[in-house]
């Protein structure tokens, strides 16, 4: 006979608690974060290769086509400065390294390609906004298109390139229609193909003869209702007839064709865009946040013991969601290699998909634990002061929760970056610098309680992997299991110790208010 179910039991909560803590929903994909006011103005310029990309940057911008040239599968990020610098940010490294900003100059022999160049120019057009160029869309895949998702949300804008005798792909379609349904605003930009521009439908006329002129089979010249097509004309309005047939949500996007040498009409565009979107970013937010200074006092009844119970409570919960989240996406991410490992990259290839891969677990990661302290946060400082809480007081508990982080020995370790190992093991490499040289498109400073979640290749996989004795797919599938094993292993450890911290600083910064009536931070 089979066992009947357990019967339920409930158990009673603790005096103060009405109702079981429960963690804050929780990001489960990339590319709906929104622009926010403090991120710096970008435009993130994507496409298909062979659409011309770097020359029509290079045309916005004045320069040789030769000084945004990058590693291939890298981000290069070009800003504004007085004096022009380029320098290569690359994983498992602290500090940049120098590429110069002489295009012939020869830049370092770096083990393993940089995750972003950044340029730096003194180009007025950049004091509008910064250019992000990404890699090639038909080099993304699955979590390159996550990561140019998440950098466009972040960015406000996205300028899309096509040249005149290529066609939208189903990848690219997906993801346009996903920053459909964001606030990002988008560009199209049409350039030559290899033989210009496109011709008519019947490829024989570029004239419309009209009714005069056409009606019962006769023949003759023009009538009155002659009209020349332009080839350019038609190219554009080709191409964006069959984008919106698949992505109807795109008809307010605006159309460039970007002749030789002419880019002034696409350039007033953006810093149109630039101006109304700085506007409506500084206006968003007031310089100084309501409850930012002043007395914050304590509701009354509020019993420590019970607080740090449901402190405690969440912390372990949100803890115990977001390692369930991050193995089914690393099982997710197992078959996406293993099935480019035996049909598509094959072995070579290996260490840019699982960089990417561990790039777009990684902002992932950040995001929920973000988004769970922040519940935490907002959930126990609001049955201390009241609901609804202030954003200037959140800063607050926020930054003191942070300083006291540097009492927990395991706060000081939280900036930690996870490197994958041609071995299939994980090392470590601490500090704010070795996390800036994950960022693929780095944001605006943080203020969050912690540091970001970062995970990378070294160096040695992409030496390892790149070798032609070592191409053997089932070597390649062995390593890749272990290596995403250890990842989870050493993720789980870090998003435990992440919410073991929080929950102590929490605890201590919240019964110190209770305890003396005001908020002290």
């Amino acid at each position: 006979m089979k066992p009947g179910p357990l019967p339920s039991v409930d158990v009673p909560e603790p005096d103060g608690l009405a109702e079981p803590p429960r963690c804050a929903p929780l990001p489960t994909r990339l590319g709906v974060t929104e622009p926010g006011p403090e991120e710096p103005l970008r435009v993130v310029v994507t496409g298909p290769s062979g659409a011309g990309r770097r020359e029509l940057l290079a045309g916005l911008l004045g320069l040789d086509p030769g000084m945004l040239a990058v590693p291939a599968g890298s981000h290069l990020l070009v800003n504004h400065a007085k004096v022009p610098t380029r320098a290569a940010y690359v994983p498992g490294y602290r500090q940049p390294h120098s590429y110069g900003a002489d295009p012939l100059a020869a830049g370092p022999a770096l083990a393993r390609p940089p995750r972003r160049v950044e340029l730096s120019l003194p180009d007025p057009l950049l004091r509008h906004f910064a250019v992000l160029d990404t890699p090639d869309t038909g080099t993304l895949g699955v979590a390159g298109g996550r990561v140019l998702l998440d950098a466009a949300g972040r960015a406000g804008a996205l300028l899309f390139v096509i040249c005149a005798d290529q066609a939208f792909s189903a990848a690219e379609l997906n993801l346009l229609a996903e920053v459909a349904r964001t606030r990002v605003e988008v560009f199209f930009a049409v350039t030559p193909g290899v033989a210009g521009w496109a011709a008519p439908a019947d490829g024989t006329t570029t004239e419309d003869t009209g009714a005069s002129g056409a009606s019962a089979g006769r023949s003759g010249p023009p009538g009155p209702a002659a009209r020349r097509y332009d080839p350019v004309e038609v190219s554009v309005a080709a191409h964006r007839a069959a984008l919106l047939a698949a992505v109807p949500a795109l008809a307010p996007a605006r159309w460039f064709p970007v002749r030789q040498g002419e880019h002034s009409v696409l350039r007033r565009a953006l810093v149109g865009w630039a101006a109304d979107e700085g506007l409506r970013r500084a206006s968003s937010r007031p310089p100084e946040p309501p409850g930012a200074h002043g007395r914050v006092p304590v509701v009354a009844g509020v019993e420590p013991a019970d607080l740090t119970e449901r402190i405690d409570r969440q912390a372990r919960s949100c803890a115990q969601r977001i390692r369930q989240h991050l193995a089914l996406e690393l099982a997710n991410i197992h078959l996406r290699v293993v099935k480019e490992i035996v049909f598509g990259v094959g072995c070579a290839g290996l260490p840019q998909l699982l960089d990417r891969e561990m790039e777009a677990l990684s902002l992932l990661a950040t995001a929920q634990c973000d988004e769970a302290i922040r519940g935490i946060v907002d959930d126990a400082a609001a049955r201390v002061f009241g609901a609804p809480l202030a954003e200037g007081v959140r800063r607050r508990i926020v930054h003191a929760v942070r300083w006291g982080l540097a009492d927990h020995p395991d706060g000081r370790e939280l900036d930690r970056v996870l490197l994958v190992t041609s071995t299939a093991g994980v090392a470590g490499l601490a500090g704010a610098g070795a996390l800036d040289a994950l960022a693929g498109c780095p944001g605006a400073e943080r203020d969050e309680a912690l540091p970001p979640v970062g995970v990378a290749l070294n160096g040695g996989c992409w030496q390892h992997w790149r070798v032609p004795g070592n191409a053997d797919p089932n070597a390649a599938r062995s390593w890749a299991q272990r290596a995403l094993r250890e990842v989870e292993l050493e993720l789980s450890r870090q998003v435990s110790r992440r919410f073991e911290v929080i929950r102590l600083s929490l605890g201590v910064v919240l019964t110190d208010a209770v305890d003396h009536g005001i908020l002290l931070a």
